[in-house]
């Protein structure tokens, strides 16, 4: 959860606005619901929880105390705080963190990690998710981390997943984690981890090593490239991004995955790249492409269709003649472009699971949050919000989605 100051004022009209839990009690009830204990619905376009059939999706939290958005302390008191809101959302669909499969952690400074991580093993050290962690702005002031997660629901299986001759378990997170059919891999960086030494190189280099981990991930669990379906890149420098998509682009020989990249500084100040992915077993993954695109050259899908979920590429605010000026223009550019994307697949905005949206400057959250509540409509799915300079110095917003097709429909394109 995220609030700049210039939309603070607002919160005070709705932070007795709360939506009543709800909750999953068979797959067939298990479509799209909204989960949002006491405290936690602040009136903003984003839900606290999407439960869907299989998934659990909770938006990004913050270290506020339940119904306020007072953030205060230190790293350790601010990521307990933020694990407790977590959890209250695990809570009100009856589940815990057991059932956590995979966290994105962002840091205001990435020198916050080791305190970070202390906390954060104490509370799913056990339980070892998958998890990304990267440093990116927070919206509202003072606030040090977001940490937004992804969980199964209870009857699903879940296995952790070890390539063979790796450590099984790394601190605090594991390589990966398959829920069913679906794989999420651990966000990779440059090293051996049979050794654990860091793999010198240019950002060349660096990317290839990061792809042959991912490949001994899928590996160990009967996949492969050709089963990923989104990634995420998190790059240390914008200036690298055409070298990584040529190394990046050789594991993906026929059909590349949906994608967002932006700039991060990573924990590990000496590294340049971190990829984190997900996969679906099955075989039948395709392309979904509007009416009218045109190929990029660029090693990504406008989005994946696996099975009943599509996975959307980030999207940003270019249009026809190009960058429009403002983030206000931008937004629903890149909106309206998802938009066009879902409906290829026979979607909407209203199967939409999750939501990633990365801003140049974190100040236009305000900006960006009306729009975005006006266009994707209500409920509105989970969602993270954090800011990140993309690729290109003209874009200012751009927007990742994951979406569902409802249970009576689903497999029928």
């Amino acid at each position: 959860m995220v609030l700049t100051a210039s939309s603070a004022h607002r919160l005070t009209c709705w932070l007795l606005v709360g939506l009543l839990a709800t909750f999953w009690t068979t797959p067939a009830d298990a479509q799209r619901q909204i989960i949002a204990p006491p405290g936690t619905d602040l009136g903003l376009p984003f839900s606290p929880g999407i439960a869907s059939e299989d998934l659990l999706f909770l938006s990004g939290a913050i270290g506020n105390q339940p119904g306020t958005v007072k953030v205060t302390g230190d790293v350790a008191t601010q990521t307990r705080q933020t694990l407790a809101n977590l959890a209250a959302v695990l809570e009100a669909a009856k589940m815990d963190f057991s059932r956590v499969l995979d966290a994105n952690v962002f840091l205001s400074d990435s020198r916050h990690f080791p305190a970070m991580a202390e906390v954060y093993s104490e509370h799913l050290g056990h339980v070892l998710p998958t998890s990304t962690t990267v440093e990116a702005d927070i919206a509202i002031p003072g606030a040090i981390t977001e940490i937004a997660m992804i969980a199964a629901r209870p009857g699903v299986e879940i296995r952790t997943i070890s390539p063979e001759g790796w450590p099984k378990t790394a601190k605090s997170f594991s390589w990966g984690k398959l829920a069913g059919d679906t794989l999420f891999v651990a966000g990779m960086v440059s090293n051996d981890p049979t050794t654990g030494e860091l793999v010198a190189g240019d950002i060349t280099v660096q990317t290839l090593q990061v792809m042959k981990n991912i490949g001994k991930v899928l590996t160990a669990a009967d996949m492969s490239f050709e089963d990923v379906v989104a990634c995420s890149v998190y790059l240390a420098d914008p200036r690298d991004y055409s070298a990584m998509n040529q190394a990046y682009g050789r594991s993906f020989t026929n059909l590349p995955p949906a994608r967002a990249t932006v700039r991060a500084r990573l924990v590990n100040p000496s590294l340049d790249i971190e990829i984190q992915c997900r996969a679906v077993r099955g075989g039948h993954n395709k392309q979904v492409a509007p009416a009218g695109y045109k190929a990029s050259g660029r090693p990504l899908s406008p989005a994946i269709e696996a099975g009943d979920r599509l996975f959307l590429s980030g999207m940003v605010g270019r249009g026809p003649e190009g960058y429009p000026q403002g983030v206000e223009a931008q937004t629903r550019t890149a909106l309206d472009r998802l938009q066009a994307t879902l409906a290829a697949a026979g979607l909407g905005f209203d199967d939409v699971e999750m939501a990633t949206v990365f801003l140049t400057d974190i100040r236009h959250y305000g900006i960006m949050n009306e729009i975005y509540r006006q266009v994707v409509g209500s409920p509105p799915p989970a969602r993270a919000t954090v800011g990140s300079v993309l690729m290109s110095p003209d874009a200012l917003v751009e927007i990742q989605m994951t979406a569902r097709r409802p249970r009576a429909e689903a497999g029928g394109s």
